[in-house]
């Protein structure tokens, strides 16, 4: 059995889409990224996203037990497209029904210049399978984004899209699944340190 420790990365303090634009993340609460390390376990492979918000988070838990793999592009939220930097409410403005269905009937649904949800579940689906693989490490920290965190909760739960957008993900919140070689299940959503 493999245990995946989803770890949202640190506030960005953004009001705005944020996927696949780099911003950093506000680290600066150094007794909660103490409190989330040690809620997490010791002997572990490491591995985030490649956008420094995750990678940043990831290097303020990683420790000498903690094996850091490389940061992996796969692992990056979801491409919001000519969105990424709007506020909500121009989206909903530029592209009203795009915009509300893209939120409300998750799944083929594509952001302009973006993806769909599928296709970012496919992305990460992908990244997560091609790591189970190489690592045989019981345990994997994976730091990452909301969007990334709740496609591997969908996959675990095995429901639609829609369904899972109701589980909330705070930054640097833990959310542990279980793969036993075939299927996966869920141990806790969103635990905070």
């Amino acid at each position: 059995m493999q245990t995946w420790h989803w770890v949202r990365h640190g506030p960005t303090h953004e009001r705005n889409f944020v996927g696949w634009r780099d911003v950093p993340a506000d680290l600066s609460d150094l007794r909660m990224l103490e409190r989330l390390s040690r809620l997490l376990p010791q002997k572990a492979v490491l591995v985030s996203s490649d956008l420094q918000r995750s990678s940043a988070t990831a290097d303020a838990i990683a420790t000498p037990a903690r094996i850091r793999l490389p940061d992996r592009k796969d692992l990056r939220e979801l491409h919001f497209g000519e969105w990424d930097g709007l506020h909500h409410s121009e989206v909903s403005r530029r592209d009203p029904e795009l915009s509300r269905a893209y939120w409300e009937t998750p799944g083929d649904v594509v952001a302009p210049g973006g993806e769909s949800w599928n296709e970012a579940a496919t992305r990460v689906n992908r990244a997560v399978d091609a790591i189970c693989e190489e690592q045989s490490a019981r345990h994997v920290i994976a730091v990452a984004h909301f969007g990334v965190i709740l496609t591997q909760v969908q996959r675990a739960l095995g429901v639609r899209p829609e369904e899972v957008f109701k589980h909330k993900i705070d930054n640097l919140s833990v959310t542990a699944l279980h793969h036993d070689g075939q299927r996966w299940s869920v141990g806790a959503i969103n635990t905070l340190p």
